[in-house]
């Protein structure tokens, strides 16, 4: 199997929202964002997947070195040598890659974030800098498209805190900011859930305002993306916040027609 097929693979086994997105890219950019993709899938699995933190440590460790050796070196994970000519060709900033690795560490050492502000540092990490990172490979002219990258990668990650509220904290995670579980006024497991929400929506919104209009078209994976995401967020509040004791999802019809009816739109 080659390179740029393990990537392929490990994209189309995960069912995610972005492999809906990827199929309108050009080749060469779709078989880069595959392979950040993928990047993204490996280390986040040795962190859901590697029961002993020791070894998960060790194993991101060496995804560190891995990473530094696509830079400069011979890298030697399928995932890395296919990333090899994708950071040469999009000019992609190491340090981005090994932003994402913190982000991972961060998981093995904390399970609880203080304050929301707490919290959009580990979401800058695990999924803004994957934003700035992508905007790179779909192209844009406007510098200001790295702020709605970035932003909307922050965007992505709170909605999939709030999707994954009920299983995330079966492993012991509880990503809601703790001083809102502490102080929230309104009673309820329905409000806080609410607000959590609402501030998704609000990300949402600042990064599709911060879109320059002629960068919309080169970025419109990730307004594929952000369409399935938002109607995701409005099921979870159609179904009345239900997410302790299910995993809210959308069909991969329904994703297939979103991406579709958006990627017409622009």
């Amino acid at each position: 199997m080659t390179p740029d097929a393990y990537c392929e693979q490990k994209a189309a086994q995960s069912g995610s929202s972005f492999y809906y997105a990827f199929r309108f890219l050009p080749a060469p950019r779709r078989r880069g964002i595959i392979a950040l993709y993928a990047f993204c899938r490996e280390v986040d699995d040795v962190v859901d997947e590697v029961a002993d933190a020791g070894v998960a440590h060790l194993k991101l460790a060496w995804w560190r070195t891995e990473i530094a050796k696509v830079f400069d070196g011979t890298p030697q994970h399928p995932i890395a040598l296919a990333l090899k000519p994708v950071v040469a060709e999009f000019s992609l900033p190491q340090e981005h890659f090994q932003s994402v690795i913190d982000g991972m560490v961060m998981d093995l050492e904390q399970n609880r974030y203080l304050d929301f502000v707490a919290l959009e540092r580990y979401c800058y990490n695990v999924a803004g800098v994957v934003g700035l990172l992508s905007a790179e490979i779909f192209g844009y002219s406007d510098p200001a498209t790295r702020d709605y990258a970035r932003d909307l990668g922050i965007a992505f990650q709170l909605t999939n805190i709030i999707r994954d509220v009920g299983e995330d904290a079966r492993r012991g995670r509880i990503y809601l900011p703790q001083d809102e579980l502490k102080s929230r006024i309104t009673p309820g497991f329905t409000a806080l859930m609410a607000h959590q929400v609402a501030r998704a929506r609000v990300w949402h919104t600042k990064a599709l305002a911060e879109l320059p209009r002629r960068d919309r078209r080169a970025q419109r994976p990730g307004l594929i993306m952000a369409a399935i995401y938002r109607r995701l967020l409005d099921e979870i509040e159609r179904d009345g916040y239900r997410v302790l004791d299910q995993r809210i999802a959308l069909t991969p019809l329904a994703k297939a027609w979103l991406a579709w009816k958006t990627s017409w739109s622009y």
